[in-house]
Order: structure tokens, then C-alpha cells, then sequence
């Protein structure tokens, strides 16, 4: 592709890699064919081809329009266009930088920015978001259905191991994961115990930075990362082995650290030995004797949902399914698996009618086979999924014990 960027506009570092980007891509319109959000509105600019030509116009001097932003609001950031396509367009980069320069350009309404500060004051913040979980129990009742389904009811966790073991992995604990879905770090913890690693976390680390960073909140996402890596430092120079991710959304933005803070220069060299470090579970488990673990599906019928964020993020598809079939779970068929569930971090708060279109496409997909139990790899698929469908949802580690 073609650009007439402004020379001086290059000299910024967010502008010279979206114009590199952009240079990619050679308009074959492959990513057209396994875009969630084409498939579902038929518009080309809402396909990631049509939001690449309107970021283009934006670099190019065009001004920024309520229309622009909406076509690149509704984009999933599913990264499914990237896995297709044959240039290798980064196209998640290229629709941040985008988006933040419709920020500054096309001023969102007061509502919809007052929405955006709150997801934003409270999501990443684990005590905040109890309260507002808490407050939404009370009240559930009175809630509207839609919304009362997405509301989780409270999960408790069993203990974790406490014997030491020579190997040593961090594990994050996530924000929203240890209030909805507390059970998977524990799990996971379980299971690295019978396989001899001891799973420790480090007290001060938090959010990883990615709920700031889809919302166009560079800075606060930016010191985010700068936290954790502080946090976790102390253990990587004790020599801990990996930095396990459970929530594959969240272990893709680990292990893009070490490009966001590229041009720190208190941070950049410790921010790509993060990345380095980070491994999703699935990483961290093919490479063990699972051997014990053999006979715990025992033929169970399962429907796996690949996260977006496993598979077309970190490129991982296929591995939680090896896994699983090695532990003797039978994997049901899911057609069009490559396509988003519509839980996308904030998208279901924010474009609920797109997302709920993409959850009933999904579950129709996953329960194609009857399966007994339907199994992620992602906090907020598991969240998604199970708002909707009377099948036991949960994360696959859940399943080795």
C-alpha cells in the first residue's frame, strides 16, 4: 500500500510504525473472510480491510469523524485478520494507534466518556471492582435480563498447595480473575505442584495493563506494566523460571511489554526479558510428563473455545486441545472456531447487541457436538459462555485435576 504521510508526522514513533504497517498490506481482502464483524454487518468498513483504509485517511490528514470511530469501535480486536493474512499485517497495532488518534481528534459525547472512566477507575482495580460486584449481587433481581445473566454469581476456590519445590514460576493473579473465576490460579497451582513446580505469586502486581490499553489510556497502561515488572523483578533476579499467564488475554499483553515500553529507557531491556519469560499455561504444560494426569477426562465430552487472545494473539492454537486429548477428554466439533465469542474485554459493555450476536453464534458452534462441559482458556470467554448456556463452563486447567 501507498501513503503520503506527512514527512513531519514520520518523525513521531506511533506514526512511523503505523506507516510501516500500513505499507504491508496489499489489499488482497483475505482478513475480510474470518472478520466476526464483517461477517455479522457486511460492511467493508467494518472489516479489518475497510478500518485499515480509514486509519490510512487519518494519517493521511483526513479529519476524524464520529462515523470513523464507530467503524473502529465495533472492530473486536480479535487479531482472527492477522492469523489469515499473508503479509503480516499487524493490524491489533495499527487499530490502537488509530483509535488513539480518534481520540484526540473526534471527542467522544460526556456519557460515553463518563462509561469509559468508569470501566476504566474500576475494572482494573480488584477492590473496586468487588464493591461493584457485591453492590450488583444485591441488586440482581431488579436488573435487567441481559445484563443480570453477565452478572457472575460468587465462586469460591480449594487451597492451594503449600509444599516448596525447586522450580519456581510466577503466576499473575489478574484483576477481575480472582473475584470471578478464582478457581483457575488455584487449580493450575494444583496441578504445577504434582508436576514438581511451585507457583508463587508476587504481592504487588495488578492489572496488566491491557483494559487500559484497548480503551485508549496509553499512559495508565504503560505504568501498569512498569508495576508489575517492579514487582516481579526481585523474583526474575531469584531466578524463577517463567512468568505464567492463566487468562490469555492477559498473557498476550505480557508478552507485548517489551514493545510498549521499547522507548522506555528506565524499562525497555527489563520489559523484553518479561516478555521472554511470559508463557501462557499451555506453553508451560506440553513441555511436562503428563502422564499422571492420563485418565482424568475419561472420555468426558468436551467443546474447547480457543481464545482469540491463545490463538490468534500468542499463536497458540491447537496446544490446549493436545493437552486435553492427552488427559483422555473427548473434543467435540466446533464449526467456525476461529471466530470471537464477542466477550473481547470490555466489547459486551460497550457494543452489547454485536456481542451478543457473536455469543449465540458461539454457543450454537459449541454445543454443535453435546458436549458435557465446555472448556476456555480465557476469564472473560468463561464469563461470556457461561451468561448464556446451561453447560458447565470452565477454564481447561479445571479439567487435569
Amino acid at each position: 500500500m501507498q501513503t503520503a504521510i506527512d514527512p513531519a508526522l514520520k518523525k513521531q514513533d506511533d506514526i512511523a510504525e503505523a506507516d510501516e504497517i500500513l505499507r504491508a498490506c496489499v489489499h488482497c481482502g483475505f482478513c475480510t473472510a474470518t472478520c466476526p464483524t464483517y461477517q455479522i454487518l457486511g460492511s467493508e468498513l467494518d472489516s479489518p480491510r475497510g478500518r485499515i483504509y480509514l486509519i490510512k485517511d487519518l494519517l493521511e490528514g483526513k479529519q476524524a469523524t464520529g462515523k470513523t470511530r464507530l467503524h473502529l469501535d465495533r472492530c473486536l480486536t480479535c487479531r482472527s485478520c492477522e492469523t489469515t493474512c499473508p503479509s503480516g499485517v499487524r493490524y491489533g497495532r495499527l487499530v490502537e494507534i488509530g483509535r488513539n488518534i480518534i481520540e484526540e481528534q473526534a471527542p467522544r459525547s460526556f456519557a460515553d466518556k463518563m462509561i469509559r472512566k468508569a470501566l476504566l477507575e474500576v475494572l482494573p482495580e480488584t477492590s473496586r471492582m468487588n464493591i461493584a460486584l457485591k453492590a450488583g449481587r444485591l441488586v440482581k433481581p431488579l436488573l435487567p435480563t441481559q445484563l443480570k445473566n453477565k452478572l457472575p454469581d460468587k465462586k469460591t476456590a480449594a487451597p492451594r498447595p503449600t509444599a516448596q519445590h525447586s522450580r519456581r514460576m510466577l503466576v499473575l493473579e489478574g484483576c477481575v480473575q480472582p473475584l470471578t473465576t478464582p478457581n483457575t490460579n488455584a487449580a493450575a497451582a494444583r496441578v504445577l505442584d504434582k508436576l514438581g513446580i511451585s507457583l508463587i505469586s508476587a504481592d504487588k502486581a495488578g492489572c496488566c495493563g491491557a483494559i487500559n490499553q484497548h480503551l485508549s489510556d496509553g499512559e495508565m497502561a504503560k505504568q501498569r506494566m512498569r508495576n508489575n515488572i517492579d514487582a516481579w523483578w526481585p523474583y526474575v533476579e531469584d531466578g524463577v523460571e517463567a512468568i505464567v499467564l492463566t487468562a490469555s488475554g492477559c498473557g498476550l499483553m505480557v508478552k507485548e511489554y517489551g514493545q510498549e515500553l521499547k522507548h522506555d529507557p528506565d524499562y525497555a531491556d527489563k520489559a523484553m526479558h518479561i516478555s521472554k519469560l511470559a508463557r501462557d499455561l499451555s506453553e508451560v504444560l506440553r513441555g511436562e510428563d503428563l502422564t499422571k494426569f492420563a485418565l482424568a477426562g475419561k472420555g468426558t465430552k468436551v467443546a474447547y473455545h480457543s481464545s482469540c487472545t491463545l490463538q490468534h494473539g500468542q499463536k497458540l492454537s491447537g496446544v490446549v486441545e493436545t493437552i486435553l486429548q492427552q488427559c483422555g477428554y473427548a473434543l467435540t466439533p466446533v464449526p467456525d472456531s476461529h471466530l470471537c465469542c464477542g466477550a473481547a474485554g470490555t466489547y459486551t459493555l460497550l457494543q452489547p447487541e454485536l456481542s451478543q450476536q457473536l455469543l449465540n453464534n458461539k454457543l450454537t458452534a459449541l454445543e454443535t457436538g453435546q458436549p458435557e462441559i465446555i472448556a476456555s482458556a480465557n476469564v472473560g470467554c468463561q464469563m461470556q459462555l457461561e451468561s448464556a448456556t446451561k453447560i458447565p463452563v470452565k477454564h481447561w486447567i479445571e479439567l487435569l485435576e
